[in-house]
């Protein structure tokens, strides 16, 4: 008995780590059609690699926010969802970045801690991780907000966090194909998706 309950579990973690490389490599294949295409773009004098890596900045900006509020509300998951916090960090747009960084930015910091002094029940769970971002904003050394947010250091801790929520995700779905084909995940898919491309993509233009 012992020795059948061994076979099975080792079937069982070899078909897991078979779809977890078909996962990947249909990943990569997605990816490099998608920087190919581009490329053949840019190479024929299209939108360029600089604008479509702020369209992209953008867009995971947004889709971070978007999985940020989902999961405060009715998103029920079991990934580290506070790595959002610092993904909007790096990601966040220089007008939005340079105003919560200033005075108001320090008075909402200043209320945000005053209510959870002195009124915790107050001071719902849903306010934590925006609590934070303000916070880590306002109090980032210069070194980290002026220059790691614009340079390979915070590229690259974008990919981390991207690659993370994204194997975690398909993971959690049950396969790649699954990720993105359940009607009521794909806008979830979708978003950490774009958690991943950005930083790919700015590496590339980096590089390049």
């Amino acid at each position: 008995m012992p020795s059948y309950l061994a076979m099975k579990t080792g079937s069982a973690s070899e078909a897991a780590q078979a779809l977890l490389q078909s996962d990947l490599q249909e990943l990569g294949i997605a990816a490099r059609k998608f920087a190919n295409h581009a490329m053949a773009l840019d190479d024929q004098g299209g939108l360029g690699l600089g604008f479509l890596g702020s369209i992209f900045k953008w867009l995971a900006f947004a889709a971070a926010v978007y999985l940020l509020i989902l999961d405060r509300t009715n998103w029920k998951t079991k990934m580290l969802t506070g790595l959002l916090i610092p993904y909007i960090f790096f990601t966040l747009p220089g007008v939005l970045f340079n105003l919560i960084r200033g005075e108001i930015g320090a008075w909402i910091a200043f209320v945000a801690v005053i209510v959870q002094l002195f009124f915790p029940k107050h001071f719902r769970d849903y306010l934590e991780m925006p609590a934070a971002l303000i916070l880590l904003t306002v109090v980032a050394p210069s070194l980290i907000a002026d220059t790691f947010r614009n340079d390979f250091v915070g590229v690259g801790i974008c990919l981390v966090i991207g690659c993370y929520l994204l194997q975690e995700h398909i993971r959690a779905s049950g396969g790649f194909k699954p990720a993105f084909s359940r009607a009521n995940g794909v806008s979830n898919s979708i978003g950490i998706a774009l958690l991943f491309i950005y930083p790919v993509w700015a590496l590339i233009t980096m590089i390049f």
